[in-house]
């Protein structure tokens, strides 16, 4: 009987020689606890807990953070200070099962806000059934493709977010010594954020409208910069790091720089209706912010279209290989079940095949039954955009985790908007109705994806571990409609307590762009193609020149405001990760900053429900007039605080960590 080694093999993360074959850590030679009582409490109290502070988060800055660090340093403390035995299988599933509450949220938030937006009327049931039929679907689709991007291309992905996942839980063995960090980063990003949106002790975004020199350059020039200053996004900067990080910047530097001032100089004095919308308002009369809502952001939409075309028609070769490799194994296991190793078992491939045509009749009967369109052919359309899209992205989604760690989701799901759109109104189905239809298909394509994407990086956690694939998956479906449930009543709570609409409401910029494409569309009006063109030529010509188009494209999209954090997060993370030779200082280093991070994240997210319960339940304490007066010029010393110990702190770090 083998014993668990105690950290992973030298060749865990390199391309394996002919005839080598990686041993993880738990041997396939006998059963190591994993599905246990305690086990799938924890998962599913994480789902729980980080589904409302993911849901929070995204809807207010429109980030959502990935939820298995945090998840697993948690689980690492808890099993430590229990003394559980055979603790590392059994925090692979806490971790597995957790990691549902982050997916499932960007798949339900980065669309149905919009039916808020635009006035749309949708029930709790249909919210629920979207989110819960769409994380079915992305798990199944996944299924398929483990083997080739798990252990087929061992050693030819990075997967950055899975490698300190597993590391935190390989590390925790011998005590879960960053439990204590992230408890202290995750109280002061917590009370910080928690002072900022409770009391309003200081705003929660800086501008150079705070001078008045700057004040005249926004109304005259249209040229404006602004930060957002809570701890959570500083953290999000941290963990993306500075190269994504800039290339989102250079996208809104494009856009607030060059192109929203440019229009002034150019069409200032003109009225551009290019939806046919009966706007009155001449470019010159608008803010730079209303110039980005109107014109600036379809550039950005563009950008993200093309660019998920771009990545499907790169992943074609990975879609045959891991076709082949399922039909292969479906074929296999049909006369030998018992063949198969223990790190190796998946759901039967015969369960899925029929897993997944169970769940598009359900979607079927959903959009036919669940009030989604007006008739059985229409709910026939929205399954095939649903089958088609969510299989072909599933590929981009997998591939875009395993190299650089971030889903694309909502720019697939900006394309998918759009072929819904018009496909929906070809078939008869406009206005109001045909609104919620499009964002209900657009909410379960958009979950598939997420929850594929999240997967993948819980599976080749798994695999270096050497977890029960099989266990995993079939724990992941009841951890996915735990999300659904969480995140849809959370969004109740939030749109009666700021709403998506006015000007005190959550921002939810994803939802925004997704209402933005779709309401010109279904009420007779057209779509700003020009600037979708443009977008798409962006795209065409960063991909020649090798810079990640979706990532340029995502910046063009998202407010300025949201994103000079993530530069700020990633200087720090460049910074006290190359100030040392030694290269395992500088690794200890960035690994605590990733702790602090995580707790800035799961802090601020937290103990932002925790406020905005409070204003659901009409406790009011926020300093309106103080916040109106001075809150942008005191926001500067505390945000430069929390640099300074994000900064330091990491820099504290001591190799043998």
């Amino acid at each position: 009987m083998s014993e668990q080694r105690k950290g992973l093999p030298e060749n865990a993360q390199r391309e394996l020689k002919p005839g080598e074959v990686y041993e993880p850590l738990l041997g396939a030679d006998r059963q190591w606890a994993e599905i246990t009582p305690y086990s799938v409490t924890v998962g599913l109290l994480m789902v729980v807990i980080f589904s409302a502070a993911a849901a929070y988060l995204g809807l207010r800055v429109g980030q959502v953070f990935e939820a298995a660090i945090p998840i697993a340093i948690i689980a690492v403390g808890l099993t430590s200070a229990l003394g559980k035995k055979e603790g590392l299988g059994q925090n692979v599933i806490i971790q597995s099962i957790g990691g549902c509450s982050g997916a499932v949220v960007a798949g339900a938030i980065f669309t149905l806000p919009a039916i808020y937006i635009l006035g749309v009327e949708v029930s709790f049931m249909q919210m629920f059934l979207s989110s819960l039929l769409g994380g079915v679907l992305g798990i199944l689709f996944l299924i398929p493709f483990r083997k080739y991007f798990v252990s087929g291309m061992h050693g030819k992905y990075p997967f950055p977010e899975a490698t300190a996942t597993t590391q935190i839980l390989v590390s925790g063995e011998s005590g879960g010594k960053g439990a204590g960090t992230l408890l202290a980063s995750g109280l002061i990003g917590g009370l910080y954020d928690f002072i900022v949106s409770t009391f309003g002790a200081w705003s929660d975004t800086v501008s150079t409208t705070v001078t008045s020199i700057g004040q005249t350059i926004a109304d005259k020039a249209k040229l404006l910069l602004k930060i957002n200053t809570g701890a959570a996004v500083l953290g999000l900067g941290y963990i993306v790091g500075l190269k994504y990080a800039f290339i989102i910047c250079c996208g809104s530097f494009l856009v607030w720089l060059v192109i929203i001032p440019l229009m002034n100089v150019i069409w200032g004095g003109q009225v551009i209706d290019l939806m046919n919308t009966g706007l009155s308002t001449t470019i010159g009369e608008m803010s730079p912010d209303q110039i980005f809502r109107t014109y600036a952001r379809h550039i950005g939409i563009g950008g993200i279209a093309t660019a998920g075309i771009i990545g499907i028609i790169k992943s074609f070769g990975v879609i045959k290989s891991a076709v082949s490799l399922a039909v292969g194994e479906f074929k296999r296991k049909g006369g030998n079940e018992t063949a198969v190793e223990r790190t190796q078992e998946d759901i039967p491939m015969k369960s899925v095949v029929f897993g997944i045509i169970i769940a598009l009749l359900a979607v079927f009967a959903f959009f036919a039954l669940g009030g989604v369109v007006e008739n059985i052919w229409q709910a026939l359309v929205g399954l095939v955009i649903v089958a088609v899209i969510s299989f072909l992205f599933t590929t981009v989604a997998a591939n875009a985790i395993a190299i650089v760690g971030t889903n694309p989701v909502s720019g697939m799901t900006l394309m998918t908007l759009i072929v819904a759109a018009i496909i929906l109104v070809a078939v008869g189905l406009k206005g109001n109705a045909g609104m919620a239809a499009a964002l209900v298909i657009g909410g379960v394509v958009c979950t598939a994806l997420s929850v594929a994407g999240s997967f993948v990086t819980d599976l080749k956690i798994g695999y270096w571990i050497g977890t029960t694939p099989k266990k995993q998956e079939a724990w992941k479906f009841v951890g996915v409609a735990v999300a659904a449930a969480t995140v849809c009543g959370v969004m109740l709570v939030l749109n009666k307590t700021y709403g998506f609409v006015g000007d005190d409401a959550l921002v939810a910029p994803q939802a925004n762009a997704m209402a933005a494409v779709i309401q010109p569309m279904m009420n007779g009006g057209g779509a700003p193609w020009l600037l979708y063109g443009i977008g798409a030529v962006l795209a065409v010509a960063l991909t020649l020149l090798k810079v990640p188009a979706l990532a340029f494209a995502l910046g063009m999209f998202i407010p300025i405001d949201l994103n000079l954090p993530l530069l700020v997060g990633g200087a720090i993370s460049w910074f006290v990760s190359t100030r040392s030779k030694d290269k395992a200082l500088n690794e200890a280093r960035l690994n605590k900053g990733t702790l602090i991070a995580s707790g800035f994240i799961a802090g601020g997210a937290l103990m932002g429900v925790v406020s905005a319960l409070l204003k659901f339940f009409d406790i009011d304490w926020f300093l309106s007039g103080w916040n109106a007066s001075c809150g942008e010029l005191a926001a500067i010393v505390p945000f430069i605080g929390i640099i300074v110990y994000m900064t330091v702190s990491s820099m504290r770090a001591r190799a043998e960590e």
